[in-house]
């Protein structure tokens, strides 16, 4: 574990501070060689195959990332990430990155390998292994295509949310809450994105938060989520403000990015666009709601028909404790964290 834990740091620092095309690539290569042992780690057949489907995904993506820079370095001599000029190049990167980071519609991989994969390892997916092209989005976002962008970023958030509405395995209700946030950080990379990054850390605090909270409960599905109000009240009632703070509502913390972004979006003349997305992430809204109803206000009938699981009196982690409060509260101190 230790190995892989250094490899993926490694793998990630090389990428985001590379400049050249070939140093970016090297890094994500290694980032997915390292994640793959942590996947397949539990030996589950779903697990394997989830190794399996993120292996051929990430090669496919790393191969598009090398041949749009080779393709541009072909016709303008330049290998430096920020100088990517080429058209070409430049839809073949969008398509890479989007099928790195799971956005619609390269979005179908996330969902399976999530659900394969254990809570800490789906965490690290969900916020790490998308730090490195969320880095690379950033520093050739001068070069995208904007229209090509705010199509997939609509369609990112719209298949999020309705997607994530029949499902009762949390894991796979957080990625498609991953792939509607994705939305969100695609829409605005191109006019800002120093925003794009501010989501992407907030989402990253809060999502780590539910992710370590669920790894304490011991919760995989719904069914089990409804019997874990009884074991730590405390616990639960956060994890209500929590889910709610990633869907956005104010006056908590998920909501200062979106509030930005939306007001980026109508600066931009972008209203139509900025209307459209608000709106679809109230599908988002819908699933989180289920998510809090189910941890808090659920008390179990006494007729259930699956094993509860052992009162624990542990401790909740100081972890927890802080990034919860951080992933609540921070609304107030919004005009520090923007400046």
């Amino acid at each position: 574990k230790l190995v892989f834990t250094i490899s993926l740091m490694l793998g990630t620092t090389i990428t985001i501070s590379s400049n050249h095309w070939v140093m970016a690539w090297a890094g994500l290569e290694i980032n997915t060689l390292a994640i793959l042992p942590l996947i397949s780690k539990s030996h589950h057949p779903r697990a394997i195959e989830a190794a399996t489907k993120y292996f051929l995904v990430q090669a496919t993506a790393s191969a598009l990332v090398l041949f749009s820079s080779m393709t541009n370095a072909w016709h303008t001599g330049q290998w430096d990430i920020t100088q990517l000029t080429h058209p070409v190049s430049c839809l073949i990167l969008t398509a890479a990155i989007s099928m790195k980071l799971g956005l619609v519609p390269f979005h179908f991989w996330f969902p399976e390998v999530l659900q394969g994969s254990s809570l800490m390892t789906g965490l690290l997916l969900s916020t790490a292994m998308k730090f490195p092209p969320m880095v690379l989005l950033f520093m050739s976002s001068q070069s995208l295509n904007h229209a090509l962008l705010v199509t997939m970023a609509i369609m990112s958030t719209a298949l999020g949310g309705w997607m994530g509405l029949n499902q009762t395995q949390i894991r796979k209700i957080m990625a498609f809450s991953s792939i509607s946030h994705l939305g969100w950080m695609a829409i605005i990379i191109v006019y800002n994105p120093k925003l794009t990054l501010l989501n992407f850390y907030l989402y990253t605090l809060i999502t780590a938060t539910v992710f370590l909270t669920l790894n304490s409960m011991k919760v995989l599905k719904l069914s089990t989520l409804m019997t874990a109000w009884t074991k730590i009240p405390s616990l639960s009632s956060m994890f209500l403000l929590t889910l709610l703070s990633l869907a956005g509502l104010p006056p908590l913390t998920g909501f200062l990015p979106k509030w930005l972004i939306i007001q980026e979006l109508t600066k931009q003349d972008m209203a139509p666009a900025a209307t459209a997305i608000s709106l679809l992430s109230l599908l988002g809204l819908f699933f989180y709601l289920r998510l809090s109803y189910c941890a808090t206000i659920t008390l179990p009938p006494h007729t259930t028909n699956h094993m509860k699981l052992w009162h624990i009196n542990k401790p909740t982690n100081i972890l927890i404790a802080v990034m919860t409060t951080l992933s609540i509260t921070l609304l107030p101190v919004s005009p520090m964290i923007y400046a």
